[in-house]
């Protein structure tokens, strides 16, 4: 009896283990995905010069970035960018910005 108890817990575990690692990734993925999309915002209404609206999809973008929780060489720079075009884009200089919101589009797309 035990050993069918002991047998049954070790399954639920391993099941578990390999049902639970996705979805932490998934989450993870899904706000980088989120990042990624905001980012791409950001330069479509920069390169009209709405840097105002650039600055609102680039805070969301950082927001999201952030929260990924992923260790990765591609959202930190795709981070470091999304924060110069956050402060380009208050200073009203929306081609630059726009700049750098490309540079964290290229970056978060190669987050894996």
């Amino acid at each position: 009896m035990k050993t069918k108890i002991h047998r049954g817990v070790l399954v639920v575990a391993a099941v578990a283990a390999l049902v639970g690692s996705p979805l932490l990734n998934g989450c993870a993925n899904n706000h980088v995905g989120e990042a990624e999309e905001h980012a791409k915002e950001a330069v479509e209404h920069g390169k009209q010069g709405h840097a105002d609206v650039l600055v609102n999809h680039a805070e969301e973008s950082l927001k999201h970035a952030e929260e990924a929780g992923v260790k990765s060489p591609h959202l930190d720079e795709g981070i470091k960018h999304l924060k110069e075009a956050i402060e380009h884009g208050k200073a009203g200089h929306a081609d630059v910005a726009t700049q750098h919101a490309e540079e964290a589009v290229t970056h978060l797309s190669e987050v894996k």
